[in-house]
């Protein structure tokens, strides 16, 4: 069979996020690192497997999965052993669906609000975006009422929140009094095996890079 291939980049959390579903299911991907800033995902190859031109995407031997919540899915119910990190009761299923919402729809989005104008020049972050991605630390917060987000135990919820919380801490730093609850929850997943290789260099490197990014435009503006 072969190995399913995975278009990324470690820069990018949601790419990191599958690299963390791929290692705790213990299966291997091929990975092909696309060159945001040379423009490898808009080519026209690329953007025939996803119109939409984002990271990551995976080929499954011609099965094309976009979108990293939806391949973490797809790869834990492919390939898992078991369901404990995609339950298939639906009660537990819908916790974890809830938190990759909010990650997709909450987390991920104000942290690329955040991003994506430094990357086309800008050279700060206005406050009230700030205000908002510390609205969202606060959410994350009080959604941390077990051990992990959805449950006593990991799921893939967790692997795609910790993903774009990691990241997001290197720009808009996070108070641990008033947030002691995701620094636990972090402390816990850091301690994982391949916590480091999947994401620990990367949720570094990415906010190094953004704020180099803002000096060099500050200096050109």
């Amino acid at each position: 069979m072969p190995i399913p291939i995975v278009y990324t980049h470690h820069l990018s959390p949601p790419s990191r996020a599958v690299d963390l579903c791929a290692a705790a299911l213990g299966i291997d991907l091929e990975r092909k690192v696309l060159n945001l800033f040379q423009g490898d995902h808009l080519k026209p190859r690329f953007l025939q497997m996803n119109p939409q031109h984002t990271i990551p995407v995976l080929d499954d031997d011609g099965t094309i999965v976009r979108d990293s919540h939806a391949i973490m899915i797809y790869l834990v119910s492919k390939y898992g052993k078991d369901d404990s990190l995609y339950p298939k009761d639906f009660a537990k299923q819908a916790k974890v669906n809830a938190a990759l919402c909010f990650n997709c729809g909450v987390l991920f989005a104000r942290f690329r609000f955040v991003v994506e104008p430094i990357l086309m020049g800008g050279s700060d972050i206005p406050l009230e975006k700030i205000a908002l991605m510390d609205a969202a630390y606060q959410l994350l917060e009080d959604s941390l009422v077990d051990d992990y987000l959805a449950s006593n135990s990991l799921t893939i919820g967790d692997l795609g929140c910790v993903a774009t919380i990691s990241t997001a801490m290197g720009l808009i730093p996070m108070d641990r009094d008033k947030y002691p609850k995701i620094y636990d929850w972090l402390a816990k997943i850091q301690t994982l095996p391949y916590y480091e290789t999947a994401n620990g260099r990367g949720a570094v490197e990415f906010p190094n890079i953004v704020r180099n990014l803002m000096e060099t435009n500050s200096h050109e503006a």
